[in-house]
């Protein structure tokens, strides 16, 4: 799957063929790639292959998951002229994309952590990007939420408004999906969070809940449901993810993780 995206994007920016080629003969060359901010490097799987199907060579200064600083050296590319020339958009561009979201999916992950409560990401992310903006979150540090809707049974408000019965429903769900596949409902009210829990949701997900309505949602569980899983989601930010981290729901989901990532500055130099 990771070769077929990276021929893809090649295409996309090879087309016919780079025109820098009709014009010089390849030399044995070098090159660096250099970052220019901070951040923690994501994106090593994917410049794997695409040094294996181009045919030159990574030295790796750094790894998936470390941080970086502006300066450091991260990677030390040889090969042929011609090669390092046409790849460099490529390479630049799934590392800046991934290590950017890493970077930021950090930010978050190192505020939580002390409390034990998992940072999930969401389905938020760009047309055929999930794969690689996911693979970036984890790196960061982020668990993976759905991959898509078919890994999970999830019940957002909208499905919810389309269900006359919910424990009719959650009887036929049972025996139609999978049996390793959970059941999720979205709950905006406490009440809410309570009926889910009462028709045998794995996991309740409170939706734009404050961290006081939380705190009553995670009491109740523990006295009534305490094998369910509760996840806050809506509108969390850095500044107030800890806070509701505190409340002891398991985990904490934000599509900022992706979508308000931007992007972090690196650049390459030929030697």
């Amino acid at each position: 799957m990771i070769e077929q995206f990276i021929r893809e994007v090649l295409a996309e920016d090879i087309g016919r063929g780079d025109l820098y080629a009709r014009v010089s003969a390849p030399i044995s060359a070098s090159a660096k790639i250099i970052a220019k901010s901070d951040g923690v490097l994501a994106g090593e799987e994917y410049l794997r292959v695409l040094a294996r199907i181009q045919n030159f060579e990574i030295l790796w200064r750094k790894y998936d998951g470390e941080r970086f600083v502006k300066g450091d050296i991260l990677l030390e590319l040889s090969g042929d002229s011609h090669t390092l020339l046409r790849i460099e958009r490529t390479l630049l561009n799934m590392l800046l994309h991934a290590s950017s979201i890493a970077s930021l999916t950090r930010r978050y992950a190192d505020l939580i952590a002390p409390y034990g409560t998992r940072l999930l990401d969401t389905r938020k992310t760009r047309p055929l990007l999930r794969n690689l903006e996911k693979y970036a979150t984890r790196i960061g540090g982020a668990t993976n939420h759905r991959m898509g809707l078919d890994d999970a049974l999830m019940l957002k408000d909208t499905h919810l408004k389309t269900i006359e019965n919910l424990e009719q429903f959650m009887e036929e769900a049972r025996a139609k999906i999978p049996f390793t596949s959970k059941i999720e409902i979205e709950a905006e009210t406490t009440e809410m969070a309570k009926r889910a829990m009462a028709v045998g949701a794995d996991i309740v997900m409170c939706d734009n809940m404050s961290p006081q309505q939380l705190r009553e949602v995670v009491e109740y569980k523990w006295e009534h449901h305490s094998s369910v899983l509760l996840e806050a989601s809506g509108n969390i930010t850095l500044e107030t993810i800890e806070e509701y981290a505190k409340t002891g729901v398991d985990a904490i989901s934000s599509g900022a993780l992706i979508h308000q990532a931007n992007w972090i500055d690196l650049s390459m130099k030929m030697d």
